[in-house]
């Protein structure tokens, strides 16, 4: 019995020898593409190695002249546009959400902007998160971020900005139907806006952001933010922001595009500026003016004889400032804010007779020019008219003034909805 209890033990003693010798064949790295993978290993024990990944380097692109084919800018790079970067009639730019493109500087004729020629797209799409930025080389935004920290909302012209320019009915002066853009000069076919494709698409800008441009391109003409010259219905236009650019804000020349989620602050100009007879829409938008800053909407009507029944339309609007409304505009303000609309009349026979003007189209019987649900200060009638001989300057009637008063009224409005504001620089840097 003795010796059977000896065997015994000394075969379990064996036995477990043996598989702890093949417990330690079992354990390692079983990673194929690890650095210390092991083939005999059956059982991962946490110990595998790998080579660091590489680290990504930003890149800035530098982009100038014509794009004659479709291409993508992305965010893991930042591109610099030098002077005019033109997406070509049938030619598509995709930017991706986060990417940040830069405006090299550059006066007059070397003034940089990117201009989406009539029957070009661009297909900027951000995200709240992550929008779109145009700026100044001089900022020193990264990828990534949504703010730099070395410019504010004084500094301004550093660049030109986005010129978009469509196929959709204009009323320009001599009823041409075509015009240059302002900001092209007129041998740049390019510039070219205007015509008769009211849904004409030129892309999409969403959550887009316009920092720092309005270069000088002449004597008392800069380029504005966002130019908008015959866009049509077909564009898709939301969640823009403008900010501290020496010209306008956003300026309309004809077209019919709806634009919504609109931001502008601390503009050299006009917050809205709307020009040859517009005739899209504009709602949920802000203006933020400056010291520097002129009006927050500036609106003319036709300048010519073709295109003058167009419309525009605006819809829940807050302006810390004044709307001008001359040139014979006509539209509708329904629930907004501002402080006093200026209402302009023009006199005939040594001031006399009114002329057709913003004020007649506001008095009419059956008036183009509207305010409903709107809240303002007062109404303000002024001319710009003189006598026959063009000496004297017209005085307005006070029975005009009162005549205006009695049509414009206001009421208690609610404006923007501010919490639609929160992805731009003005939220970020505490400008809300």
């Amino acid at each position: 019995m003795k010796a059977n209890s000896m065997k015994i033990g000394v075969m379990l003693l064996a036995s477990s020898l043996a598989l702890g010798t093949v417990s330690c064949k079992k354990k390692g790295c079983t990673d194929p593409t690890a650095n210390n993978y092991s083939d005999s290993a059956k059982k991962d024990d946490g110990s595998c190695t790998y080579d660091e990944e590489p680290t990504t380097t930003t890149q800035t692109i530098t982009k100038a002249g014509s794009i004659t084919a479709n291409e993508t800018w992305t965010a893991n790079n930042i591109y610099k546009i030098v002077g005019k970067v033109v997406v070509e009639d049938g030619v598509t730019l995709t930017i991706e959400a986060g990417t940040i493109i830069k405006g090299e500087q550059g006066t007059g004729t070397l003034a940089s902007a990117l201009v989406v020629a009539q029957g070009g797209k661009v297909n900027a799409v951000g995200t709240a998160s992550a929008p779109i930025i145009f700026t100044s080389i001089l900022d020193n935004i990264q990828p990534g971020q949504l703010t730099g920290t070395n410019l504010d909302e004084n500094d301004a012209g550093l660049w030109g900005g986005v010129i978009i320019c469509g196929r959709a009915p204009i009323s320009a002066a001599d009823g041409d139907v075509l015009a240059q853009i302002e900001g092209i000069p007129v041998d740049d076919s390019f510039g070219a806006y205007g015509g008769s494709i009211a849904n004409d698409n030129s892309g999409t800008l969403s959550y887009v952001s316009i920092r720092h441009g309005g270069a000088v391109i002449g004597a008392g003409n800069e380029i504005n933010g966002l130019t908008l010259g015959g866009v049509g219905s077909g564009t898709t236009i939301n969640n823009i922001e403008i900010i501290a650019n020496l010209d306008d804000g956003i300026e309309f020349f004809g077209g019919t595009v709806a634009i919504s989620n609109i931001l502008i602050g601390y503009q050299g100009d006009d917050g809205l500026d709307i020009d040859q007879n517009f005739a899209g829409s504009i709602s949920d938008f802000w203006v933020v003016n400056g010291t520097m800053s002129d009006e927050s909407l500036e609106i003319d009507g036709p300048e010519g004889t073709t295109n003058v029944n167009g419309l525009f339309t605006l819809t829940n609007g807050t302006c810390n400032s004044t709307a001008d409304l001359k040139d014979k505009a006509q539209g509708t303000f329904n629930n907004i804010v501002l402080t006093t609309p200026k209402v302009r009349a023009s006199y005939q026979n040594d001031c006399v007779d009114p002329k057709t003007d913003a004020f007649t189209h506001l008095t009419a019987g059956s008036p183009t020019l509207v305010f409903n649900n709107s809240q303002f200060s007062t109404v303000s009638v002024y001319t710009a008219s003189t006598d026959n001989a063009g000496v004297n300057a017209c005085t307005v009637p006070t029975v005009d003034q009162t005549s205006a008063e009695g049509v414009a009224i206001s009421t208690t409005a609610t404006g923007s909805n501010t919490s639609s504001y929160s992805w731009t620089w003005m939220s970020v840097n505490g400008h809300l």
